[in-house]
């Protein structure tokens, strides 16, 4: 288990706060495994109604903790592990039985997006914005984002989004669809605290069956879609394209991607 996990349960509410601060919440595979678990324990433990997921500080999630799997030096996991416990995370929130929120306080950015966009319910600050930087790396988005945002915001702002890595303030994904509600910053905690107050008290049967049933008919291309993300990702992965974007955003430069279709070769 991480440390990076914080988990407190109030009257029927499990709040659960990534808390990296340092690295604006950006998540490692741990605290992704540790996310996922408490959030599939949560069904099982009665006393929780609803859960609530945000970010401590001024970041929901900005991402995968990439400067953190640089610094492994090789000895991170593969990009298959890496892929299947993302996706593990994102079913765990959409499988939940419980209503889950999202509270995003400040940006949601990467598989951080993919996060809050998993959720039930989305409530940003004013302040909050959405982002899906994946092909300034030379990586592609993941954690089901090629199937929900193009489903809420349909196909031609979900390129936008995804091809172009821009920046969707949270004014524009709630008029857009993609996200329930955009508040003032200052009236975020009282938004999250009356709806999940008012979940706390519902008929737990009828909110699940009502959550099971929008899912269906919603999000039918999610499997596939985490598939055909997963395929794509570990490919991009292990590329030149990819290694070069890291680099430079780690040296903070531009980078000059080759175009390159085909994996680091293997050293003869």
């Amino acid at each position: 288990m991480s440390d990076s996990i914080l988990a407190k349960e109030e009257n029927g509410v499990l709040r659960l706060t990534i808390d990296r601060q340092a690295r604006l919440n950006a998540i490692d595979l741990a605290a992704m495994n540790e996310l996922g678990d408490l959030i599939s324990a949560a069904a099982d433990t009665p006393s929780v109604r609803v859960i609530v997921l945000t970010g401590a500080g001024k970041a929901f999630c900005t991402g995968a903790d990439l400067a953190a799997a640089a610094a492994a030096g090789g000895n991170e996991a593969s990009p298959e592990v890496v892929m299947d416990n993302a996706n593990a995370m994102i079913r765990a929130i959409i499988a939940s039985p419980l209503p889950v929120i999202a509270r995003v306080n400040g940006p949601a950015a990467g598989v951080g997006a993919s996060i809050a966009l998993a959720a039930d319910l989305i409530y940003a600050a004013d302040s909050a914005y959405l982002l899906l930087p994946f092909t300034s790396i030379g990586l592609m988005p993941d954690g089901g984002a090629t199937a929900v945002v193009a489903a809420a915001m349909g196909r031609a702002k979900a390129a936008e989004m995804a091809l172009l890595g821009a920046r969707l303030p949270a004014a524009d994904a709630a008029a857009a669809g993609l996200i329930t509600r955009c508040v003032p910053a200052a009236e975020l905690d009282d938004q999250i605290d009356a709806v999940a107050a008012q979940l706390a008290v519902g008929p737990r049967r009828a909110l699940e069956l009502t959550k099971a049933a929008i899912n269906a008919a919603t999000l039918t291309e999610l499997d596939a879609a985490l598939a055909r993300e997963k395929d794509g990702q570990i490919e991009l992965l292990t590329s030149a394209d990819f290694l070069e974007g890291m680099t430079a955003m780690l040296t903070r430069r531009a980078p000059n991607f080759t175009g390159a279709a085909h994996p680091i070769a293997e050293p003869a």
